[in-house]
């Protein structure tokens, strides 16, 4: 984990919670910099009050946002991999996704649901959505998003298949241009034993399936 990639690290203590923020000060000085002009150009006074430290936490917001370009995908599962006999479906669904999109630079946000089917190792569930957010943390596009996060299992783990489906709301969609509020976008890839029609079907049903 490099410097940069410390933006937001959790402590347990004995009142429950702190956070702790640490950022890399010379990009933070260039970006805030680029962020007072942008500001200058919108026709704002960056100098008033409500204004005078938003190039800064803009700066910072960013470098959180985008911290998955110092994320290893490949790393984070290969710290976690298990000798394991199991070779049924193993499913991790609703995983949030935050991400940008990079054509406007805006939000698009909403859940992965992620299935493998193991060949002779498992991986700690946990790190799956990691690898999600390793890729959702960069400038994206959802198609992109979907086919790296199967294709970074699939080479690390070489299960018999990985499934990857993901709803998102894009932000570029509401906010601006067609501006259709409820528009959800589907994006999903399949190798090995998801690409037949029984199993990939025994996939969509369960993700679908919401417990009681």
């Amino acid at each position: 984990m490099t410097e940069i990639n410390k933006n937001m690290m959790n402590e347990n203590n004995m009142d429950g919670y702190e956070k702790i923020e640490q950022y890399n000060e010379d990009k933070i000085n260039v970006i805030s910099t680029h962020y007072s002009k942008i500001i200058e150009h919108l026709g704002e006074d960056v100098h008033r009050e409500g204004l005078e430290k938003t190039p800064e936490r803009v700066a910072k917001a960013m470098q959180f946002l985008t911290h998955g370009y110092d994320l290893n995908p490949d790393e984070i599962l290969k710290s976690a991999m298990f000798k394991e006999d199991h070779s049924q479906m193993v499913i991790v669904k609703d995983i949030e996704i935050y991400s940008m999109c990079e054509h406007h630079m805006l939000p698009f946000f909403g859940k992965a649901h992620i299935a493998y089917i193991p060949n002779g190792h498992i991986v700690g569930l946990s790190k799956i959505p990691r690898v999600v957010d390793a890729f959702a943390r960069r400038l994206q596009v959802q198609e992109r998003l979907t086919d790296q996060i199967k294709d970074c299992i699939q080479k690390t783990l070489n299960p018999l298949g990985v499934a990857v489906v993901i709803e998102a709301q894009h932000m570029c969609m509401q906010m601006r241009g067609i501006q259709k509020q409820n528009s959800v976008t589907t994006t999903s890839s399949f190798t090995g034993a998801f690409e037949k029609d029984s199993t990939r079907k025994e996939f969509i049903a369960l993700i679908s399936h919401k417990l009681s």
